[in-house]
């Protein structure tokens, strides 16, 4: 027994020095680390740091708060887009076309518009839906349309086609005149088949541009919102959500926005939608004659009582200056190797507008229709004169 009680008070003491150094403190630290594994370090560590184990700080985040209000600004975009966006429709255009060694291949293209009124017209460009054999419109909730042409302007680079369709939302159409460089615009389109896109800009500028097909647009309005393939035909807005013009074109070098777009302005289209949905075409109004413009140069050469205005060269039998009783040339010239005629009468203004060359005369006709009454003064020699004439309907090349 002596010999035992040494032997057993010694294991005592072992047991008891274990079980507090170290299984009761592996114990207590496996607990910690399989409830709270975020706040404390691994337990893969030597038994002489498990004492220096301190708690790791937790990540804190910053959260936005909740309901947020928009600015002024947001809301107006929001509210514009809104509006306009059950009015902006695709307009996917499909044709045939032969090719040498394959025979037909189909060709497909697409490009934006939008609703003008309740009986389902869509004003677009021109060139969205040129050549095509079968045109479809999607609407903003996906549902599909075949669409028929229902007149074209390919001057002007304008469309109207039709749907069926129940419920339609026409688009506001503002007005173009007035517009001022710096004022916000939006653009809603279709851009590389992204439906519904909407961007912004400002009015850049404020200028005629000329048309790929060699027309120009009077007073294109120039933005730098982003226009791309796919835009075309769809509706530019001001403030107000109200159509401004038709977005038409982009002035890039690697076809897509560079920050300089233009659309038709919306007056231009509104000028001929009434020709367009009732006969197809528009009956252009015409003076009815061949000019030729006439700088100072040619004007001094010529004794001329001013030094620019458009010289009419031959007046067109029935037309509006032959009823008027305005003048063509009767005496053949060059001018290098290119004949005129002198001696008609000199146009210097219309409706007290002043016209230097043919262009001029048909920026002014676009603001009138076959039948309008206007008043234009000319030169018949030395003396001036003022005339009225009634416009009639442009043939060919006519002015």
């Amino acid at each position: 027994m002596r010999i035992l009680r040494p032997a057993i008070l010694a294991l005592v003491i072992a047991g008891a020095f274990f079980y507090f150094t170290t299984w009761r403190s592996n114990s207590q630290l496996g607990q910690l680390h399989t409830s709270d594994w975020l706040n404390h370090t691994s337990l893969n560590q030597s038994a002489s740091t498990r004492s220096a184990l301190a708690p790791v700080p937790q990540i804190e985040i910053t959260e936005a708060a909740s309901n947020e209000t928009l600015d002024s600004e947001e809301q107006n975009n929001i509210l514009i887009y809104r509006k306009n966006i059950p009015s902006v429709v695709n307009v996917t255009s499909r044709a045939m076309k032969f090719d040498f060694f394959y025979g037909a291949v189909p060709q497909e293209g697409q490009g934006s518009g939008f609703v003008i009124d309740k009986e389902g017209h869509i004003l677009t460009n021109y060139h969205v839906i040129e050549d095509a054999q079968q045109l479809e419109v999607t609407m903003h909730n996906r549902k599909k349309y075949r669409a028929t042409v229902v007149g074209t302007d390919t001057v002007h680079d304008l469309a109207v086609i039709q749907i069926k369709a129940p419920d339609l939302v026409p688009a506001v159409l503002g007005d173009s005149r007035n517009l001022q460089v710096g004022q916000k615009v939006y653009a809603i389109g279709n851009p590389f088949g992204l439906a519904g896109t909407m961007t912004r800009g400002i009015v850049s500028s404020i200028r005629p541009v000329k048309e790929p097909n060699g027309a120009t647009i009077e007073d294109a309005i120039q933005t730098d919102a982003a226009i791309n393939p796919g835009n075309s035909g769809g509706p530019m807005m001001n403030g107000h959500g109200e159509v401004i013009g038709i977005n038409t074109m982009i002035l890039s070098n690697v076809g897509q926005n560079a920050g300089i777009g233009f659309a038709i302005p919306i007056n231009t289209a509104k000028a001929v939608l009434a020709d367009l949905t009732r006969y197809g075409r528009v009956k252009r109004p015409s003076l009815g004659i061949i000019s030729y413009g006439i700088g100072p140069d040619l004007a001094s050469q010529m004794g001329l009582a001013v030094d620019s205005g458009v010289l009419i060269q031959k007046v067109v039998p029935g037309g509006a200056a032959e009823r008027a009783g305005l003048r063509g040339g009767n005496e053949q010239a060059y001018v290098g190797n290119m004949p005129i005629m002198l001696g008609g009468d000199l146009i210097v203004a219309v409706d007290g507008k002043q016209v230097n060359d043919p262009q001029d005369i048909n920026a002014l006709m676009d603001k009138h229709q076959a039948g309008d009454t206007i008043s234009v003064t000319i030169y018949r020699g030395k003396r001036e004169m003022t005339l009225k004439l009634i416009l009639g309907e442009a043939r060919d090349q006519n002015t």
